[in-house]
């Protein structure tokens, strides 16, 4: 059975949040909340970890995965930016909103789209995914906690326990999240192209 921390949602505790980069650093995958949906998440340099969320969400190759980052600089080191891209990124970021970009040799191949040489990354407001961000010093690598045939994300970290707390390392509580994804946006051309509307105000890119 997975560890299971409770974190306050607005000032998250140090030490608790320390426990929690230990457990990405050792190979772990989590449950964390986003300012959108609960998030799987696993070290981006972590093959295995990855292998286990494509096994828990039963995902094909083709799947674009998203690097949450802690800011815009952070961002930019793992994806191509044109600068009419950069103006759309400053303004929504940080927001419930993934944006789909090239990536750079910083992202592991196994994490981009295998053709289009793509990523997904945001920049998320929710304090206790910054705590993480801050401490962890990368991103993280991620994707929503939709389980298979489900329609809609978990929400409540003690359903989450019940049904996936024998795959997952540590489920972070930091109360109910939201059902929304995110808003998703394509900038590989400069231009966006509204992929998924979302949490995020979607009326700017279409």
């Amino acid at each position: 059975m997975s560890e299971f921390l409770q974190v306050h949602p607005i000032n998250p505790e140090p030490r608790v949040i320390k426990q929690v980069v230990d457990i990405l650093l050792q190979g772990g995958v989590i449950v964390y909340p986003t300012d959108s949906t609960y998030a799987l998440g696993c070290h981006l340099g972590d093959k295995p970890a990855l292998e286990r969320i494509r096994r828990i969400r039963q995902l094909d190759s083709k799947h674009n995965f998203t690097l949450v980052c802690s800011d815009l600089s952070s961002l930019a080191s793992y994806a191509k930016v044109h600068n009419s891209a950069y103006r759309i990124l400053k303004a929504y970021t940080p927001g419930p909103y993934t944006f789909i970009l090239k990536a750079t040799p910083e992202v592991p191949r196994r994490l981009m789209h295998p053709r289009k040489k793509t990523i997904g990354l945001r920049v998320p407001q929710n304090p206790i995914a910054q705590s993480i961000l801050a401490v962890l010093g990368e991103p993280i690598m991620s994707t929503s906690l939709i389980l298979p045939e489900a329609e809609t994300p978990l929400f409540d970290p003690y359903e989450m326990r019940l049904k996936i707390g024998k795959l997952v390392d540590l489920i972070v509580d930091g109360g109910a999240c939201g059902l929304e994804p995110t808003t998703m946006v394509d900038l590989v051309e400069g231009v966006p192209y509204l992929v998924r509307e979302g949490k995020g105000d979607p009326e700017p890119f279409r």
